[in-house]
């Protein structure tokens, strides 16, 4: 199979063209770190929206930390998602819970200290929240984020990627209020060979791109972030 984008910036330029044409209210982009980020400016551009990052933390029993209890997601206040089968099943108490949700949140907040530098979160209440990566593969992730940010009440929520397999697409589409994607393959094993370029993003290069983001806000007279 050939490459069908040849970078995240082109896989994001191509995406914004599909969602501008969607004409969204009050739209805001939302990364998950770090490779939506640089898909995610592209579409801030086009759209002039605000871009935040989607940071999201799952919460793992603490004898198996791959087996999911729940996950946190950043936000003012965090959104937190339980799974209560797990929680009963694990035997894990409301405390022992609550110990592990704080542990997380710190994570949280040192990778938005470091990325974000203390600039103010952008509400998604009563706007079109659009969750942007540079792809999908299983869909944990970004549904215990879908479902987090639900909680936050915006008036639309938006999942917007370059590729991600049909069958996972199918599972996500209950925590969405729309699913935009380029490529949705039946036979899918990874999200790289739908790149020429998919080098790691470094932290320096998501700081950057932010900061690139915040021109846009500027840009449009909102106030720095």
């Amino acid at each position: 199979m050939g490459s069908h984008f040849a970078s995240r910036t082109e896989a994001g330029q191509l995406l914004a063209e599909r969602l501008r044409e969607r004409h969204y209210t009050n739209p805001v982009a939302l990364a998950l770190p770090r490779g939506g980020v640089p898909v995610a400016l592209e579409i801030a551009k086009v759209l002039q929206a605000p871009l935040d990052l989607l940071l999201v933390r799952k919460i793992g029993v603490p004898y198996q930390p791959e087996l999911a209890l729940g996950a946190v997601v950043d936000g003012d206040p965090p959104q937190v998602v339980i799974n209560e089968d797990v929680q009963y099943h694990a035997n894990v108490s409301d405390d022992e819970f609550e110990a592990l949700k704080a542990h997380e949140l710190e994570v949280i907040e040192r990778r938005r200290s470091s990325y974000l530098k203390g600039r103010k979160r952008v509400s998604v209440k009563g706007m079109t929240a659009i969750v942007i990566d540079d792809g999908i593969a299983t869909g944990a992730t970004v549904r215990a984020a879908l479902k987090a940010l639900r909680q936050a009440e915006p008036e639309r929520l938006v999942l917007a990627v370059p590729v991600a397999p049909k069958d996972t697409l199918q599972q996500l589409r209950g925590e969405v209020d729309e699913i935009v994607c380029l490529e949705s393959p039946e036979l899918f094993y990874s999200i790289s060979p739908y790149y020429d370029d998919f080098q790691q993003v470094s932290d320096q290069q998501v700081i950057a791109w932010l900061a690139e983001g915040d021109l846009i806000a500027v840009g449009q007279g909102a106030a720095p972030r």
